[in-house]
């Protein structure tokens, strides 16, 4: 499985890949990692992979996922800031472990999800785009996971703070920061 991510940093999107580790599922704490000093989420969308694709066109990608869900993608920014200003990885910045809390996947079609907006907050791309974007560099497979983070920068999170997301009238994410 591959989760694959397109992420907003000054005013800029990427596509990035982190580890299955990095998930975080089922109302579990969000433990600030002891090495930096910058914890900062973004909310995003996660789509679910249906189906095997290579170089899908945008207008055919509805038929490769059937679930989208809310997330909130952490980052550690000082690391990013540092990995930015050497031309080095961002690996460590995003890809540690328990980094993208997934929220409860809900089946495609979904009220909240109207194009670039997601519960009324304005994502990267459309879901659609991101397929085909993702899939024109690598084979996506059933299974495998796609973030779009929301189009506006990371903010900080202290500890006890709590993350929660309703969809639809009913709470699909909730995280608590420790």
């Amino acid at each position: 499985m591959k989760i694959i991510g397109f992420v907003y940093y000054n005013g800029e999107s990427t596509m990035l890949l982190k580890g299955d580790s990095c998930m975080l599922n089922g109302r579990k704490p969000m433990f600030v990692p002891d090495w930096t000093s910058e914890l900062c989420v973004t909310p995003c969308i996660v789509l679910r992979v249906s189906r095997l694709g290579k170089e899908i066109e945008a207008r055919f990608a509805d038929r490769y996922f059937d679930a989208v869900a809310p997330g909130a993608d952490f980052a550690a920014l000082d690391l990013l800031r540092a990995a930015r200003e050497k031309g080095g990885s961002w690996t460590q910045a995003i890809g540690f472990d328990f980094s993208l809390a997934i929220g409860e996947f809900a089946p495609v079609p979904t009220p909240s999800l109207k194009g670039k907006e997601f519960n009324g907050t304005e994502m990267l791309m459309t879901p659609e785009e991101a397929i085909a974007e993702a899939s024109r560099w690598m084979t996506i497979r059933q299974g495998d996971l796609i973030y779009i983070q929301a189009r506006q920068e990371p903010r900080r999170v202290e500890k006890e703070e709590i993350i929660r997301v309703e969809t639809d009238g009913q709470e699909k994410l909730y995280c608590k920061i420790k």
